[in-house]
Order: C-alpha cells, then structure tokens, then sequence
C-alpha cells in the first residue's frame, strides 16, 4: 500500500483512478504549515447522485480551508464501491490523517473501518449518513421529515377527493440509513390514505433502474391505474417520469424528489415533476467543516453539535440536525433562488421561459 507523500497525488493500484486522494489539499498547492498541519479526509460515495462532487466537496473544501488555512484535505470517491471505500478507510488511516468526514456507501459494511480509525485515535464524523461503529460526531438533515414532506405532497397533488389513490413507491437503496428513514417518514404519512400498487428499494440510487422498475409497474397496474409516484430523490424522478413518458402516460401523474437538483427543478417548472426536497447544502457543508476542524484540533465537537445521535453501539454523540425544505413550482423562487442555490437564468432555459412565466420565476 502506498500512502500520501508531501506534494504528490498519490492512488492505490487496487483503487484504479477511482481513488483520487491529493496529499495536499485536493491538488491544490500546499499551504502553509508543513508536516503539522492537520490533515482532513473527506471520503465522498459515488458520483451517481450529482450533489457529492458538485455541492458538497467543494463547500466542504470551502469552509474546512476558511476555518483552518493551514490544514490539508485528501479526497476520495469510492464510486458506489463498498471494498473501494474500505480500502480507502485503510489508506488514509495508515497515512495518519487528524480527522476523517464520512459519507458511506453502506453504512453497516464501514462500521469495521470506523471502528480501526477510532483505535488509531482518529476522529470519524458522518456526514448525511449515520454510520456504524464508533463515530465522534454526525452532520445531517432530519431524515424522517424528508419522508414526511414528501408524503404531504404527494397528498396534496393527488387532490382530496381522490378516493384511496394508487401510487407506486420508489424507495433509495435500503444500505443507505437515509434512504430507511425517508420510507418511514413517507410511510407515517401515506399509510392508511393511499394504496401502495407496487413499491421498490433502488440498488445504488440508479436511475436506469428506477425506470426499469416503472416500466414493471406499469405493466403490472396499468398506465392509468397510477395516481401518483413516491420517488425518493430527484434521480429516481428522473428515472420514473423517463419511463412514465415512454409509456406514454398522460397526464403524468404527480411524482415527488429530492436534493434540488437542477435537472429536477427544470422538470417542476415544466409541470413533469411535482415536488423537490431542498436541503441546504451550504449550511450541512459549514457544520460538517466546523465539526471536521475541531476533531482534527481535538477541541470538543459539543462546541459543533449541539443535538446528539446514537452510535449503533448506543453511546450518544454531538450532532448538527438541520431542517428540509418542501420545493414546488410556485416557491422556487423564495427558496432556491433567493438563497442562491440557483439563478433564475440557469432554470429558465429557452424552452421554460413560457413555463417560468406562469409560475412568477420572470
């Protein structure tokens, strides 16, 4: 195993390009400070859900920077991977680093790897999902609620008169803890007031497989025996309405999401995807960044988080919980837009700009 030296960017060869860890803040120069720096993993899941490499890593490297400019971040995607990631864990543990932020593939499959960081005395903080094993601190948005607004809007768009509508459930990949809490804050909330005619757990969060399972669904209830679509982010929206429109089902029945993403709110403004669930990344990224400097300072985290999880092993720990933002049509622009998430310009591309009218986006 090779580990990171001074000024290069180094990778396992059993992690192919995969594993991109930059010994010096990301590629970047190395700052000032010399070999007592403190060193910051930051070990990303996959690249299938945009927000990883397009949201969080570069607000984590922000904030992590702005707080403490001589420490050095290493980064590592494991491209949905568990044996990647574990061997990242492996890496960064034996090149020493002070503290190490989190976001599992399998969050039961790293409790082994998090357990090791912890007996080399290196600090853990999960970010967006819990892990397992001894972690220090967690920084994530109410998981549950996520499910519940999703729930509430489904409702909402499928109107009150419909009479015991039938919806299909597109639940994320049950290894993620997120995806187990968002079913059973939808569930809380849809139970007893729809029927569920078919529902599926998505392996990796994949689209292409969120369409595959659609296209089933459809077979099995009929194109117009579906009322609404339960998707639990915005890339299984994607996948599902991709799927609901090349069976040609019209009107396209409401279908929720989640994280905002771009693709996603282009599709409510056109009246294809109903809902979204916001969650700020800017304020998830600042806590993660703060908690990551203080573990890697080793100053208390309960400075950081001042909610508190349980570990799998029951000891309860600092935590940042923040709080989800239901997205429609008519509230872009007092969410999204007015907090800069996005501009008006990049949702109303041409063939939107009639669409942006009517909903007050111009």
């Amino acid at each position: 195993m090779k580990i990171c030296v001074r000024g290069t960017a180094v990778t396992m060869t059993a992690l192919w390009a995969a594993m991109t860890i930059a010994a010096c803040g990301s590629g970047a120069a190395d700052p000032p400070g010399g070999g007592n720096a403190p060193r910051i993993a930051v070990l990303l899941p996959d690249a299938t859900t945009a927000r990883w490499e397009t949201q969080d890593r570069p607000l984590l490297e922000k904030n992590i920077m702005q707080s403490c400019a001589d420490c050095r971040i290493q980064h590592a995607n494991a491209r949905g991977d568990v044996a990647i990631q574990q061997e990242q864990m492996d890496s960064v543990i034996t090149s020493g680093v002070d503290a190490i932020v989190l976001v599992p593939v399998d969050s039961r499959s790293l409790g082994t790897a998090v357990t090791k960081a912890a007996d080399a005395g290196i600090p853990v903080i999960s970010y967006d999902r819990l892990s397992e094993g001894p972690i220090s601190g967690y920084v994530s948005f109410d998981g549950e609620e996520v499910g519940r607004l999703q729930g509430r809007a489904l409702l909402k768009a499928m109107g009150p008169h419909a009479m015991s509508p039938q919806i299909v459930m597109m639940n994320g990949d049950p290894s993620d803890p997120n995806a187990v809490s968002f079913k059973k804050g939808a569930l809380s909330v849809l139970t007893g007031r729809v029927k569920i005619g078919k529902a599926y757990d998505t392996l990796d969060w994949r689209a292409e497989i969120a369409y595959t399972n659609m296209s089933g669904a459809i077979a099995a209830l009929g194109a117009d025996r579906i009322q609404g679509v339960y998707a639990a982010n915005d890339g299984l929206a994607s996948g599902s309405i991709s799927s609901l429109k090349a069976n040609k089902v019209a009107p396209l029945p409401p279908v929720t999401g989640q994280d905002a993403e771009l693709g996603a709110v282009r599709r409510i403004v056109a009246g294809e995807q109903y809902m979204t669930v916001y969650k700020p990344f800017g304020p998830e990224a600042s806590a993660g960044a703060a908690m990551a400097v203080a573990a890697a300072r080793r100053t208390p985290l309960t400075e950081v988080g001042r909610d508190k999880v349980r570990t799998s092993l029951g000891k309860p720990v600092p935590a940042v919980l923040l709080t989800p933002v239901s997205v429609t049509a008519t509230t872009i622009k007092d969410t999204l837009v007015k907090d800069g998430f996005y501009t008006v310009r990049q949702i109303c591309v041409p063939r939107l700009l009639a669409a942006c009218s009517e909903v007050g986006l111009i």
